[in-house]
């Protein structure tokens, strides 16, 4: 279980620093707003808004990353509440995604079942 724990966490972490780069990077680039249901106008007119949610993202993935690392080195009760803290904030984000905007349900899909997936580990250990 602690495997597919750390697996979905790390997902998770990935998963919203590729989130990061395409809000905050690359949100004009066509291959991008085209995936956030967009067009070139609205990219441009979004541009500021899109880089400030991009940075959101990255510190999500840094407080599920730095949870890990604080695990790894031997401060488990710390590293635990972090990465679940930020893996319940990308939960609820893509729970909101999905019932703000049904047409982008596999967005929240993507962005929602890893960090979940931690979320049911760390219970089903903790209870278990």
């Amino acid at each position: 279980m602690v495997v597919v724990m750390w697996v979905a966490a790390t997902l998770a972490g990935a998963i919203h620093v590729l989130f990061f780069c395409m809000e905050s990077l690359w949100w004009t680039k066509p291959a991008v707003y085209r995936r956030f249901r967009s067009t070139e106008a609205q990219a441009q007119m979004t541009k500021s808004l899109a880089f400030n949610q991009g940075f959101y993202n990255l510190f999500l993935a840094g407080g599920a990353l730095g949870g890990l690392a604080l695990i790894a080195t031997g401060h488990r009760q710390a590293g635990m509440i972090l990465v679940a803290w930020n893996c319940a904030s990308m939960l609820a984000a893509a729970v909101v995604l999905a019932a703000s905007s049904p047409q982008m349900m596999r967005g929240a899909l993507i962005q929602g079942l890893p960090p979940l997936c931690f979320l049911l580990g760390a219970a089903y250990t903790r209870l278990g």
